[in-house]
């Protein structure tokens, strides 16, 4: 099959391209390298079929694909916070121009949302039927109000013009290639733990996340692209353990070794979720798609890569 994925170049994109390729589909990456890096690719660059389009998808496109997977976008509040606005408009207008591009071709979509448009739930854990608690005003909108509205228009074009077309809700995904300044709570411990920095925790650290390594989620994005059953769904795709961040602390400190210690800090935002747990339930019985990674052998694995991106204690959020 000839895949676009939008916003191939960044960490979760990268990572699904290197799939797709070595499944022996054709690959156009399209990516403005807004936060994705050049240096996520490179191993496909001279891949016959693989190529890279310097693209940004608020522009309209026109290629001939089979699929679409629209994961262009800020993903980390570092991210999102400095491209507050392009993140609004990718959202937006991107979505759209790909959902247009979707129809013309007759081609599969997928888009790839968040758990973020559940806001600081009311319901845990979160399943996809949850309409959810998000501030439109908050310091996160443009992320969480994009991305729902990101999942209005997708499903407007699968109802009202016919497109193939599946949600995916991403929950905290980590792994190689996930930036040293991404501002996540994941690339923020391991980078200070390894710089033999104290590991900043907001709040009392009671507040949880659930990680997923990033092979399992590409596992389950592919899952939903090519499930004939997924038209028209909504799939959560995380892992349902449930880690409060001191916790978190506690296991990066023992596996990186060393004298580093935690640091408290006062919450950032009012609104940061207080509990984040995925119900994948739907994702179990209909895609056939589980977590096989747990969080210390995917931990050994991301730490591994990072030490061979830190050279000294300078390079942290380089």
């Amino acid at each position: 099959m000839k895949i676009l994925v939008a916003g191939g170049a960044g960490f979760v994109g990268s990572h699904l391209c290197d799939a797709l390729v070595e499944d022996g589909h054709h690959v156009l990456c399209a990516d403005n390298l807004v936060t994705g890096s050049a240096r996520n690719i490179e191993q496909l660059r001279k891949h016959t079929r693989f190529q890279y389009l310097h693209h940004d998808i608020t522009q309209p496109l026109d290629v001939a694909c089979d699929a679409i997977f629209s994961l262009a976008s800020p993903a980390s509040p570092v991210g999102y916070r400095e491209h507050a606005v392009p993140t609004l408009r990718v959202n937006s207008l991107g979505t759209m121009n790909l959902l247009e591009l979707a129809e013309r071709q007759g081609a599969r979509f997928l888009l790839a949302s968040t758990s973020e448009v559940y806001g600081d739930p009311q319901v845990h854990p979160q399943p996809e039927t949850y309409w959810g608690n998000v501030n439109p005003n908050g310091r996160r909108a443009c992320y969480d109000e994009g991305k729902r509205f990101a999942e209005a228009a997708t499903m407007e074009w699968q109802r009202s013009r016919g497109v193939d077309a599946r949600i995916v809700r991403i929950f905290n995904t980590y792994g190689p290639r996930n930036a040293l300044n991404d501002g996540r709570v994941m690339p923020n411990f391991i980078t200070q733990a390894l710089c033999g920095e104290p590991l900043t925790v907001y709040g009392d650290g009671s507040h949880t996340r659930s990680f997923c390594y990033v092979s399992d989620l590409v596992a389950g994005l592919l899952a939903a692209m090519f499930s004939d059953a997924a038209n028209g769904e909504v799939y959560n795709l995380g892992n349902p353990d449930e880690f409060a961040i001191k916790e978190l602390a506690q296991v990066v400190l023992e596996i990186v070794g060393g004298r580093a210690e935690i640091a408290y800090e006062p919450l950032r935002f009012s609104d940061d979720p207080t509990r984040r747990r995925p119900d994948i339930t739907k994702a179990r019985t209909e895609l056939g798609w589980d977590v096989t990674v747990p969080l210390r052998q995917g931990l050994a694995r991301t730490i591994a890569w990072y030490r061979t991106q830190i050279q000294a204690p300078a390079a942290v959020g380089a």
